[in-house]
């Protein structure tokens, strides 16, 4: 047995005779802090009750392997309906011979309800048409394009044909461009006849655009609503710019008498639109109006004209009659901006592929925003966007199953 050094033994009787002081001195307290402090520990047993170890283990090994799920946890969506008071007039374009034009078919526009593609309770009233554009002379066009249509870009008529039966338009949208008293100043007789020979090449509606000349337009516009008597022309475009040349006026009596439509174009501003909209009521119907509130197909602008064309919508289905009439998208703005068509540093991409892109990304924004009818030109890009009007238009119709296809699938 080993012997105790005298001096730890003294210390320790030290330590415990102050152990009754210390006592006295803690009584009450319920925290103590140490300083300097330091204890040897030499051989230091734990003991762990056997018991509770046991329990533990005997729950670990009762336990069941969770199963595998094999289906959804089963939910209901309850739509939130939204009704608006507002709705978005119809507008018919062409005429059947029944109803006193040459037109196979008719091709109604406008009707909705709600936001465009928001509430698959309230659909389009009418889902979103594609005009192709033709010119009543050669233009000079990107080469993606030009390579489409170069066999009869010399001549209208077959122009329209190709249009219909190649790519498939809905309406077809002839510019007579050959108008302009700066180019070739055709006469609005001239006009007339390219027009009728394009109705008779064709069975679908049509749109006529003028020059952008005030008083050349209104003279042109007279004298094609004259020849087509009944047809149901879309007469593109009457704007705040013939009003001040008194010029308005008798555009809209003749697309009235003669019975045809009116596209009201104004350039990205609303209280412009209104107010053309409020001249226009004095002489031809509601129902005869279509707007161009002007489409912009770059950075900004195509940021800008979307929130014009959602601010009309939103207006419109709120109640603003002025506002509650279709509206047209010029998606063909895309070919102005050089990016489209020029050549660029190849991560860009090739511009055979780059032009045909912006033109379908320009339609498919301003398509979310409640357009309802778009003038296109290349057939890739009409294909494209059909084929986007098709899939949204079926919202609410899809199988279950489809809908289930996403959690599966791989990008």
């Amino acid at each position: 047995m080993t012997q105790k050094d005298p001096k730890n033994q003294l210390k320790d009787e030290q330590i415990l005779s102050l152990a009754p002081q210390l006592l006295e001195l803690l009584q009450g307290v319920q925290q103590v802090e140490l300083e300097n402090f330091a204890m040897d520990i030499g051989e230091l047993e734990l003991f762990i009750p056997t018991g509770h170890f046991t329990a533990v283990r005997d729950a670990v090994t009762n336990l069941q392997t969770p199963k595998r799920p094999v289906e959804l946890i089963p939910d209901h969506f309850i739509p939130h309906i939204m009704q608006y008071p507002g709705k978005i007039r119809e507008v018919t374009l062409g005429a059947t011979k029944s109803s006193g034009g040459s037109r196979g078919r008719t091709l109604t526009i406008g009707g909705s309800t709600a936001p465009a593609y928001a509430d698959f309770l309230h659909p389009a009233g009418h889902p979103p048409v594609i005009a192709l554009d033709v010119f009543d002379m050669p233009v000079s066009l990107p080469k993606v394009l030009k390579e489409h249509v170069k066999d009869v870009i010399a001549d209208p008529a077959e122009w329209a044909r190709m249009n219909v039966k190649k790519f498939g338009a809905d309406i077809v949208t002839i510019h007579l461009m050959s108008t302009d008293p700066l180019i070739h100043n055709t006469s609005p007789a001239q006009a007339a006849k390219t027009v009728e020979e394009i109705l008779q090449a064709v069975d679908v509606p049509l749109i006529i655009g003028g020059c952008g000349d005030p008083k050349k337009d209104a003279d042109v516009f007279c004298e094609v609503a004259k020849m087509a008597e009944g047809e149901r022309l879309l007469l593109n475009s009457v704007t705040l710019d013939m009003a001040e040349a008194k010029t308005l006026e008798s555009v809209a009596i003749a697309a009235r008498d003669h019975g045809h439509l009116v596209l009201a174009f104004t350039g990205l501003e609303l209280n412009n639109a209104k107010e053309l909209n409020r001249r226009l009521y004095d002489y031809i119907p509601p129902e005869r109006i279509v707007m161009d509130l002007t489409t912009v197909a770059l950075g900004y602008g195509l940021e800008y004209s979307f929130s014009i064309h959602e601010r009309a919508r939103y207006a419109a289905l709120m109640g603003d009659g002025e506002l509650a009439h279709p509206v047209i998208s010029a998606s063909t703005n895309a070919w102005a901006a050089r990016e489209a068509w020029m050549q660029m540093a190849p991560e860009y991409g090739p511009r055979e592929l780059r032009g045909p892109i912006w033109e379908t990304l320009n339609a498919i924004t301003l398509l979310l925003s409640g357009i309802d009818l778009f003038m296109m030109m290349h057939p890739a890009a009409v294909l494209t966007v059909r084929d986007v009007i098709h899939r949204l238009g079926e919202s609410g119709q899809v199988p279950s199953i489809r809908i289930r296809d996403w959690v599966n699938v791989r990008v």
